[in-house]
Protein backbone atom coordinates (compact mmCIF):
# COMPACT_ATOMS: atom_id res chain seq x y z
CA UNK A 1 0.00 0.00 0.00
CA UNK A 2 1.50 3.33 -1.06
CA UNK A 3 0.90 6.09 1.47
CA UNK A 4 1.43 9.82 1.72
CA UNK A 5 2.33 10.24 5.39
CA UNK A 6 2.00 13.53 7.24
CA UNK A 7 3.37 13.72 10.77
CA UNK A 8 1.68 16.54 12.71
CA UNK A 9 3.39 17.71 15.91
CA UNK A 10 6.37 16.23 17.74
CA UNK A 11 5.17 12.62 18.16
CA UNK A 12 3.67 12.46 14.66
CA UNK A 13 6.86 13.80 13.05
CA UNK A 14 9.04 11.26 14.88
CA UNK A 15 6.83 8.31 13.90
CA UNK A 16 6.77 9.32 10.21
CA UNK A 17 10.54 9.87 10.35
CA UNK A 18 10.90 6.30 11.68
CA UNK A 19 8.57 5.00 8.93
CA UNK A 20 10.83 6.54 6.26
CA UNK A 21 13.85 4.79 7.83
CA UNK A 22 11.96 1.45 8.02
CA UNK A 23 10.86 1.82 4.39
CA UNK A 24 14.39 2.53 3.19
CA UNK A 25 16.00 -0.33 5.14
CA UNK A 26 13.51 -2.95 3.89
CA UNK A 27 12.87 -1.47 0.45
CA UNK A 28 9.18 -1.86 1.34
CA UNK A 29 7.80 0.85 -0.97
CA UNK A 30 5.14 1.98 1.54
CA UNK A 31 6.05 5.66 2.04
CA UNK A 32 5.49 7.38 -1.29
CA UNK A 33 5.90 10.81 0.32
CA UNK A 34 6.52 12.11 3.84
CA UNK A 35 5.77 15.55 5.33
CA UNK A 36 6.34 16.84 8.87
CA UNK A 37 4.32 19.78 10.23
CA UNK A 38 5.05 21.51 13.53
CA UNK A 39 4.88 24.84 15.35
CA UNK A 40 8.18 24.12 17.17
CA UNK A 41 11.28 24.66 15.04
CA UNK A 42 13.52 22.49 17.27
CA UNK A 43 11.31 19.42 16.71
CA UNK A 44 11.58 19.77 12.93
CA UNK A 45 15.38 20.18 13.13
CA UNK A 46 15.61 16.94 15.16
CA UNK A 47 14.21 14.78 12.33
CA UNK A 48 16.70 12.65 10.39
CA UNK A 49 14.93 11.08 7.42
CA UNK A 50 12.17 13.41 6.19
CA UNK A 51 13.58 15.75 3.50
CA UNK A 52 14.17 19.30 4.77
CA UNK A 53 11.97 20.83 2.06
CA UNK A 54 9.10 18.62 3.35
CA UNK A 55 9.24 20.02 6.90
CA UNK A 56 6.69 22.77 7.44
CA UNK A 57 6.88 25.28 10.31
CA UNK A 58 3.47 26.80 11.05
CA UNK A 59 2.28 29.53 13.42
CA UNK A 60 5.44 31.65 13.22
CA UNK A 61 3.48 34.90 13.57
CA UNK A 62 1.78 33.60 16.74
CA UNK A 63 4.32 31.41 18.59
CA UNK A 64 7.63 32.36 16.90
CA UNK A 65 8.71 28.73 16.37
CA UNK A 66 8.44 27.77 20.05
CA UNK A 67 5.36 25.50 19.93
CA UNK A 68 1.92 26.01 21.43
CA UNK A 69 2.63 24.76 24.97
CA UNK A 70 0.07 21.89 25.02
CA UNK A 71 -2.74 24.30 24.04
CA UNK A 72 -4.55 22.27 21.39
CA UNK A 73 -7.16 24.97 20.73
CA UNK A 74 -4.27 27.22 19.68
CA UNK A 75 -2.85 24.27 17.69
CA UNK A 76 -6.13 23.98 15.78
CA UNK A 77 -6.27 27.76 15.14
CA UNK A 78 -2.71 27.84 13.80
CA UNK A 79 -3.39 24.85 11.55
CA UNK A 80 -6.47 26.62 10.12
CA UNK A 81 -4.55 29.85 9.55
CA UNK A 82 -1.53 28.22 7.89
CA UNK A 83 -3.25 25.38 6.02
CA UNK A 84 -2.03 26.83 2.69
CA UNK A 85 1.59 26.39 3.79
CA UNK A 86 0.90 22.74 4.61
CA UNK A 87 -0.91 22.33 1.29
CA UNK A 88 2.19 23.74 -0.46
CA UNK A 89 4.22 20.74 0.77
CA UNK A 90 1.40 18.31 -0.08
CA UNK A 91 1.21 19.71 -3.62
CA UNK A 92 4.61 18.13 -4.35
CA UNK A 93 3.22 14.65 -3.53
CA UNK A 94 2.39 12.60 -6.67
CA UNK A 95 -1.16 11.89 -5.47
CA UNK A 96 -1.95 9.72 -8.52
CA UNK A 97 0.62 7.20 -7.14
CA UNK A 98 -0.85 7.19 -3.63
CA UNK A 99 -3.49 4.76 -2.28
CA UNK A 100 -4.29 6.82 0.83
CA UNK A 101 -3.17 9.62 3.15
CA UNK A 102 -2.10 8.80 6.71
CA UNK A 103 -2.08 11.71 9.20
CA UNK A 104 0.00 10.73 12.26
CA UNK A 105 -0.20 12.60 15.55
CA UNK A 106 0.18 12.34 19.29
CA UNK A 107 -3.20 13.24 20.81
CA UNK A 108 -1.97 14.57 24.14
CA UNK A 109 0.10 17.58 23.08
CA UNK A 110 -0.92 20.85 21.47
CA UNK A 111 0.15 21.17 17.83
CA UNK A 112 -0.65 17.64 16.66
CA UNK A 113 -3.79 17.01 18.69
CA UNK A 114 -5.22 20.34 17.58
CA UNK A 115 -3.90 20.43 14.01
CA UNK A 116 -4.25 16.81 12.81
CA UNK A 117 -8.09 16.84 12.71
CA UNK A 118 -7.96 20.20 10.87
CA UNK A 119 -5.62 18.76 8.24
CA UNK A 120 -7.69 15.56 7.88
CA UNK A 121 -10.82 17.62 7.24
CA UNK A 122 -8.94 19.71 4.64
CA UNK A 123 -7.56 16.63 2.81
CA UNK A 124 -10.98 14.95 2.67
CA UNK A 125 -12.45 18.07 1.10
CA UNK A 126 -9.83 18.16 -1.68
CA UNK A 127 -8.87 14.56 -2.49
CA UNK A 128 -10.81 11.41 -3.38
CA UNK A 129 -8.22 9.08 -1.77
CA UNK A 130 -9.07 7.80 1.73
CA UNK A 131 -7.67 9.83 4.64
CA UNK A 132 -6.70 7.76 7.68
CA UNK A 133 -5.48 8.92 11.06
CA UNK A 134 -2.95 7.28 13.34
CA UNK A 135 -3.53 8.73 16.80
CA UNK A 136 -1.21 8.07 19.75
CA UNK A 137 -2.81 8.29 23.20
CA UNK A 138 -0.73 9.66 26.11
CA UNK A 139 0.06 7.52 29.15
CA UNK A 140 -2.36 7.93 32.08
CA UNK A 141 0.55 9.17 34.22
CA UNK A 142 1.27 12.11 31.90
CA UNK A 143 -1.20 14.44 33.63
CA UNK A 144 -4.72 15.86 33.38
CA UNK A 145 -4.08 18.45 30.66
CA UNK A 146 -2.72 15.78 28.27
CA UNK A 147 -5.65 13.48 29.04
CA UNK A 148 -8.09 16.31 28.40
CA UNK A 149 -6.32 17.18 25.13
CA UNK A 150 -6.40 13.52 24.04
CA UNK A 151 -10.11 13.06 24.80
CA UNK A 152 -11.10 16.20 22.89
CA UNK A 153 -8.74 15.49 19.98
CA UNK A 154 -9.85 11.84 19.76
CA UNK A 155 -13.54 12.63 19.41
CA UNK A 156 -12.79 15.31 16.79
CA UNK A 157 -10.17 13.32 14.84
CA UNK A 158 -12.30 10.15 14.56
CA UNK A 159 -15.09 12.17 12.87
CA UNK A 160 -12.76 13.80 10.34
CA UNK A 161 -10.94 10.69 9.03
CA UNK A 162 -12.11 7.63 7.11
CA UNK A 163 -10.74 5.50 9.95
CA UNK A 164 -8.69 6.21 13.08
CA UNK A 165 -5.95 3.70 13.90
CA UNK A 166 -5.03 4.09 17.59
CA UNK A 167 -1.87 3.33 19.57
CA UNK A 168 -2.14 3.59 23.36
CA UNK A 169 1.14 4.54 25.06
CA UNK A 170 -0.34 3.44 28.38
CA UNK A 171 -0.30 -0.20 27.30
CA UNK A 172 3.32 -0.05 26.16
CA UNK A 173 5.28 2.05 28.66
CA UNK A 174 7.58 0.06 30.95
CA UNK A 175 8.40 1.06 34.50
CA UNK A 176 11.89 2.30 35.16
CA UNK A 177 12.87 3.13 31.59
CA UNK A 178 14.06 6.55 30.47
CA UNK A 179 11.62 8.85 28.69
CA UNK A 180 13.70 8.83 25.49
CA UNK A 181 14.24 5.07 25.58
CA UNK A 182 10.54 4.49 26.20
CA UNK A 183 9.39 6.58 23.25
CA UNK A 184 12.03 5.11 20.91
CA UNK A 185 10.79 1.61 21.74
CA UNK A 186 7.15 2.64 21.30
CA UNK A 187 7.90 4.20 17.90
CA UNK A 188 9.67 0.97 16.90
CA UNK A 189 6.54 -1.02 17.84
CA UNK A 190 4.26 1.31 15.89
CA UNK A 191 6.39 1.15 12.75
CA UNK A 192 6.91 -2.64 12.90
CA UNK A 193 3.22 -3.40 13.22
CA UNK A 194 1.93 -0.96 10.65
CA UNK A 195 4.92 -1.66 8.38
CA UNK A 196 3.99 -5.34 7.99
CA UNK A 197 0.32 -4.41 7.54
CA UNK A 198 0.84 -1.74 4.89
CA UNK A 199 3.73 -3.61 3.21
CA UNK A 200 1.65 -6.69 2.42
CA UNK A 201 0.94 -7.24 -1.27
CA UNK A 202 3.72 -5.01 -2.57
CA UNK A 203 5.76 -7.16 -4.97
CA UNK A 204 9.06 -6.04 -6.50
CA UNK A 205 10.46 -7.53 -9.72
CA UNK A 206 11.60 -11.11 -9.17
CA UNK A 207 9.93 -11.33 -5.76
CA UNK A 208 7.68 -14.24 -4.83
CA UNK A 209 3.95 -13.62 -5.24
CA UNK A 210 1.62 -14.53 -2.36
CA UNK A 211 -0.68 -17.58 -2.49
CA UNK A 212 -3.54 -15.36 -1.35
CA UNK A 213 -2.65 -11.76 -2.12
CA UNK A 214 -3.44 -9.01 0.38
CA UNK A 215 -3.24 -5.74 -1.49
CA UNK A 216 -4.24 -2.13 -0.80
CA UNK A 217 -7.90 -2.75 -1.74
CA UNK A 218 -8.16 -5.37 1.06
CA UNK A 219 -6.86 -2.86 3.60
CA UNK A 220 -9.09 -0.07 2.26
CA UNK A 221 -12.17 -2.32 2.40
CA UNK A 222 -11.33 -3.41 5.96
CA UNK A 223 -10.99 0.22 7.05
CA UNK A 224 -14.11 1.31 5.13
CA UNK A 225 -17.05 2.30 7.29
CA UNK A 226 -14.97 4.43 9.62
CA UNK A 227 -14.64 4.17 13.37
CA UNK A 228 -11.66 3.06 15.42
CA UNK A 229 -9.10 0.36 14.59
CA UNK A 230 -6.47 -1.55 16.53
CA UNK A 231 -3.66 -3.84 15.39
CA UNK A 232 -2.35 -7.06 16.94
CA UNK A 233 1.05 -8.56 16.19
CA UNK A 234 2.95 -11.74 17.06
CA UNK A 235 6.14 -13.19 15.62
CA UNK A 236 8.29 -16.27 16.00
CA UNK A 237 11.82 -17.00 14.85
CA UNK A 238 12.02 -19.81 12.31
CA UNK A 239 14.73 -22.36 11.67
CA UNK A 240 16.49 -22.39 8.29
CA UNK A 241 14.96 -24.58 5.61
CA UNK A 242 16.11 -28.17 6.01
CA UNK A 243 18.09 -29.88 3.28
CA UNK A 244 15.72 -32.53 1.95
CA UNK A 245 18.58 -35.03 1.45
CA UNK A 246 19.10 -35.19 5.21
CA UNK A 247 15.51 -35.92 6.20
CA UNK A 248 14.35 -37.58 9.40
CA UNK A 249 14.80 -41.26 10.31
CA UNK A 250 11.46 -42.29 8.78
CA UNK A 251 12.35 -40.44 5.60
CA UNK A 252 15.72 -42.22 5.34
CA UNK A 253 14.17 -45.66 6.03
CA UNK A 254 11.51 -45.24 3.35
CA UNK A 255 13.94 -43.69 0.91
CA UNK A 256 11.73 -40.65 0.36
CA UNK A 257 10.91 -37.31 1.95
CA UNK A 258 7.11 -37.30 1.74
CA UNK A 259 6.40 -38.06 5.44
CA UNK A 260 8.90 -35.39 6.54
CA UNK A 261 7.13 -32.84 4.35
CA UNK A 262 3.79 -33.84 5.90
CA UNK A 263 5.21 -33.28 9.38
CA UNK A 264 6.52 -29.89 8.27
CA UNK A 265 3.09 -28.96 6.90
CA UNK A 266 1.39 -29.87 10.17
CA UNK A 267 4.03 -27.90 12.08
CA UNK A 268 3.68 -24.76 9.94
CA UNK A 269 -0.13 -24.97 10.10
CA UNK A 270 -0.06 -25.17 13.90
CA UNK A 271 2.49 -22.37 14.14
CA UNK A 272 0.30 -20.07 12.03
CA UNK A 273 -2.90 -20.76 14.01
CA UNK A 274 -0.95 -20.21 17.23
CA UNK A 275 0.47 -16.89 15.94
CA UNK A 276 -3.02 -15.71 14.95
CA UNK A 277 -4.31 -16.33 18.49
CA UNK A 278 -1.29 -14.61 20.06
CA UNK A 279 -1.72 -11.59 17.78
CA UNK A 280 -5.45 -11.24 18.55
CA UNK A 281 -5.35 -11.97 22.27
CA UNK A 282 -1.97 -10.39 23.10
CA UNK A 283 -1.14 -6.70 23.36
CA UNK A 284 -3.13 -4.74 20.78
CA UNK A 285 -2.13 -1.20 19.79
CA UNK A 286 -5.37 -0.17 21.51
CA UNK A 287 -6.44 -2.75 24.11
CA UNK A 288 -10.07 -3.76 23.62
CA UNK A 289 -12.49 -6.66 23.54
CA UNK A 290 -12.23 -8.13 20.03
CA UNK A 291 -15.80 -9.46 20.15
CA UNK A 292 -18.00 -7.17 18.09
CA UNK A 293 -15.24 -5.86 15.78
CA UNK A 294 -17.02 -5.06 12.52
CA UNK A 295 -14.24 -6.07 10.10
CA UNK A 296 -10.85 -7.76 10.33
CA UNK A 297 -7.81 -8.43 8.16
CA UNK A 298 -5.19 -11.10 8.83
CA UNK A 299 -1.71 -10.99 7.24
CA UNK A 300 0.94 -13.69 7.73
CA UNK A 301 4.43 -12.61 6.65
CA UNK A 302 7.64 -14.62 6.47
CA UNK A 303 9.60 -17.13 4.37
CA UNK A 304 7.26 -18.75 1.79
CA UNK A 305 8.03 -22.30 2.96
CA UNK A 306 6.72 -21.44 6.45
CA UNK A 307 3.39 -20.05 5.20
CA UNK A 308 0.52 -22.28 4.12
CA UNK A 309 -3.03 -21.65 3.10
CA UNK A 310 -4.52 -24.20 5.51
CA UNK A 311 -3.08 -22.40 8.54
CA UNK A 312 -4.21 -18.99 7.26
CA UNK A 313 -7.73 -20.30 6.56
CA UNK A 314 -7.93 -21.82 10.04
CA UNK A 315 -6.72 -18.55 11.56
CA UNK A 316 -9.24 -16.53 9.55
CA UNK A 317 -12.09 -18.82 10.62
CA UNK A 318 -11.03 -18.52 14.28
CA UNK A 319 -11.12 -14.69 14.01
CA UNK A 320 -14.61 -14.91 12.49
CA UNK A 321 -15.76 -16.96 15.50
CA UNK A 322 -14.11 -14.64 18.04
CA UNK A 323 -15.33 -11.36 16.54
CA UNK A 324 -18.70 -12.50 15.24
CA UNK A 325 -17.89 -10.68 11.99
CA UNK A 326 -18.55 -12.16 8.57
CA UNK A 327 -16.15 -9.66 7.02
CA UNK A 328 -12.73 -11.18 7.78
CA UNK A 329 -10.09 -11.05 5.07
CA UNK A 330 -6.77 -12.86 5.11
CA UNK A 331 -3.67 -13.63 3.11
CA UNK A 332 0.07 -14.13 3.12
CA UNK A 333 3.05 -11.88 2.47
CA UNK A 334 6.08 -13.99 1.44
CA UNK A 335 9.48 -12.54 2.42
CA UNK A 336 12.19 -14.95 1.18
CA UNK A 337 15.10 -15.30 3.57
CA UNK A 338 13.29 -13.71 6.54
CA UNK A 339 14.28 -15.08 9.94
CA UNK A 340 10.79 -14.99 11.43
CA UNK A 341 7.11 -15.53 10.71
CA UNK A 342 4.88 -12.64 11.78
CA UNK A 343 1.12 -12.45 12.10
CA UNK A 344 -0.65 -9.08 11.95
CA UNK A 345 -4.36 -8.60 12.63
CA UNK A 346 -6.19 -5.38 11.84
CA UNK A 347 -9.47 -5.09 13.77
CA UNK A 348 -11.66 -2.31 12.45
CA UNK A 349 -14.81 -0.81 13.92
CA UNK A 350 -14.05 -1.84 17.51
CA UNK A 351 -16.45 -0.41 20.09
CA UNK A 352 -15.79 -2.19 23.40
CA UNK A 353 -12.76 -0.09 24.42
CA UNK A 354 -12.51 0.50 28.21
CA UNK A 355 -9.46 2.79 27.79
CA UNK A 356 -11.43 5.33 25.73
CA UNK A 357 -14.29 5.37 28.25
CA UNK A 358 -11.77 5.88 31.07
CA UNK A 359 -9.97 8.60 29.10
CA UNK A 360 -13.21 10.52 28.55
CA UNK A 361 -14.23 10.20 32.21
CA UNK A 362 -10.85 11.48 33.46
CA UNK A 363 -11.00 14.31 30.89
CA UNK A 364 -14.46 15.44 32.06
CA UNK A 365 -13.21 15.51 35.66
CA UNK A 366 -10.08 17.42 34.58
CA UNK A 367 -12.22 19.94 32.68
CA UNK A 368 -14.45 20.50 35.73
CA UNK A 369 -11.39 20.88 37.99
CA UNK A 370 -9.78 23.41 35.64
CA UNK A 371 -12.98 25.50 35.61
CA UNK A 372 -13.25 25.31 39.41
CA UNK A 373 -9.59 26.27 39.92
CA UNK A 374 -9.99 29.23 37.51
CA UNK A 375 -13.02 30.56 39.38
CA UNK A 376 -11.27 30.10 42.73
CA UNK A 377 -8.15 31.79 41.39
CA UNK A 378 -10.14 34.82 40.16
CA UNK A 379 -11.84 35.08 43.55
CA UNK A 380 -8.53 34.76 45.48
CA UNK A 381 -6.89 37.43 43.33
CA UNK A 382 -9.83 39.75 43.91
CA UNK A 383 -9.47 39.24 47.69
CA UNK A 384 -5.72 39.84 47.56
CA UNK A 385 -5.80 43.01 45.49
CA UNK A 386 -8.91 44.75 46.83
CA UNK A 387 -9.37 45.41 50.54
CA UNK A 388 -12.79 45.46 52.17
CA UNK A 389 -13.04 49.22 52.13
CA UNK A 390 -12.36 49.49 48.39
CA UNK A 391 -10.34 52.66 49.14
CA UNK A 392 -7.88 52.48 46.24
CA UNK A 393 -8.78 53.55 42.74
CA UNK A 394 -7.35 51.86 39.64
CA UNK A 395 -4.86 53.77 37.47
CA UNK A 396 -7.00 53.28 34.36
Amino acid sequence: MKLAMIGFGQAGGKVVDKFVEYDRERNAGIVRAAVAVNSAKADLLGLKNIPKDQRVLIGQSRVKGHGVGADNELGAEIAEEDIDEVQGAIDSIPVHEVDAFLVVSGLGGGTGSGGAPVLAKHLKRIYTEPVYGLGILPGSDEGGIYTLNAARSFQTFVREVDNLLVFDNDAWRKTGESVQGGYDEINEEIVNRFGVLFGAGEVQDGQEVAESVVDSSEIINTLAGGGVSTVGYASEDVEPRKNKKSGGLLSRLTGGDEPDDNLDTAHTTNRITSLVRKAALGRLTLPCEIEGAERALLVLAGPPEHLNRKGIERGRKWIEEQTGSMEVRGGDYPIPGAGKVAGVILLSGVTNVPRIKELQQVAIEAQDNIEEIKQESDSNLENLVNDDEDELESLF
